[in-house]
């Protein structure tokens, strides 16, 4: 079967570069046709190429580390999963009727112990994300949820989740059938859970429908990802009545990791492979995989008690904060 390679998906900002190794990659089929040796001047466009990804990925804004975040090739929940665990079994429906594609999650053998995992789920495509729903989970999904994290409490299972959404499913049998209900419900459950609960951020984590999966011990977030309660789209079309204000908005909400990390609400900053996850996702995750282990160590060292009173803890202690006068 004849294979067709993919064409790269470039970012705005990534032009520059991409015509850099465009024509690196000119000069090495010139060279060749023409049997001539160019391999220093070859090195020193790589290096210069190099230098080049390093200056653009390490000085992104708000609005373009979102673009990284929800880049169509980013790793995803599955994605991880198969990276990372030993054996998986993925697990169906809510008991309730329904089995939203958007939020997967089953049992799984990591580093030799089970543990339950779970997440949103993007497509890699037009037609996949539309199956997904773009990884907007539905009231169902949400129960789906709570399902597998009840019993992994009941068989004394650690359980991870993968955040991945740009928000809950707002559409009307999502009002219909409960939305609001079953988020709350899950917020509320799963403060009582006793197993540790590590939740990272992946790519996006948008408002109730990444706190659906949200509430843990630890949180932690990939160093271009985001978290916040409204996108910034949404927010300066309500605050301006202008969605072109979006990087402005992105900016005010303080939606990055870097942002999230010194108000005191994330754990652990994941550093990215230079390029973004997307750009090498089994380093990716291996880095997912070593911070996972460290935290489910730590956090079993714990009693059941502790762990739930850290838990209460960590997030009464979110949106505290200090005014200083003069």
């Amino acid at each position: 079967m004849a294979t067709t390679e993919r064409r790269p998906i470039l970012l705005d900002f990534e032009k520059p570069l991409a015509e850099l190794e465009a024509r690196i990659h000119q000069i090495r089929e010139l060279a060749e046709e023409n049997d001539v040796d160019v391999s220093d001047q070859i090195r020193q466009l790589e290096a210069r190429a190099l230098q080049l990804r390093q200056e653009i990925f390490s000085s992104l804004s708000p609005a373009q580390r979102l673009q990284v975040a929800r880049h169509p090739r980013r790793p995803s929940t599955l994605d991880y999963i198969q990276a990372i665990s030993d054996e998986w079994m993925e697990l169906h429906g809510d008991r309730g009727g329904t089995d939203d594609p958007a939020l997967v999650g089953g049992v799984a053998r990591f580093a030799g112990r089970p543990v339950v995992i779970l997440g949103h789920q993007k497509g890699r495509d037009t037609k996949d994300n539309v199956a997904r729903n773009f990884g907007q989970a539905a009231p169902g999904g949400y129960r789906k949820a709570m399902r597998l994290m009840e019993h992994a409490d009941r068989f004394g299972m650690p359980i991870l989740t993968f955040i991945n959404t740009p928000g809950a499913w707002a559409g009307l049998d999502a009002e219909r059938f409960g939305q609001g209900e079953a988020i709350a419900y899950n917020l509320r459950e799963m403060f009582r859970l006793d197993v540790p609960i590590i939740c990272t951020v992946i790519g996006e984590g948008g408002s109730g429908g990444a706190l659906g999966i949200g509430v843990g011990d630890r949180l932690l977030m990939f160093e271009h990802s985001v978290y916040y309660v409204a996108s910034p789209e949404a927010c300066a079309s309500i605050l301006w009545r202008d969605a072109s204000k979006a990087p402005q908005a992105a900016e005010a909400l303080k939606i990055t990791a870097w942002d999230l990390k010194s108000l005191g609400i994330l754990d652990q900053l994941l550093p990215e492979p230079i390029g973004g996850a997307h750009s090498s996702p089994l380093e990716a995750a291996a880095t997912l995989k070593q911070a996972l282990l460290q935290h489910l160590e730590d956090l079993s060292q714990m009693t059941n008690q502790q762990r739930r009173e850290l838990r209460y803890q960590k997030f009464r202690n979110i949106g505290v904060f200090l005014e200083a006068t003069a």
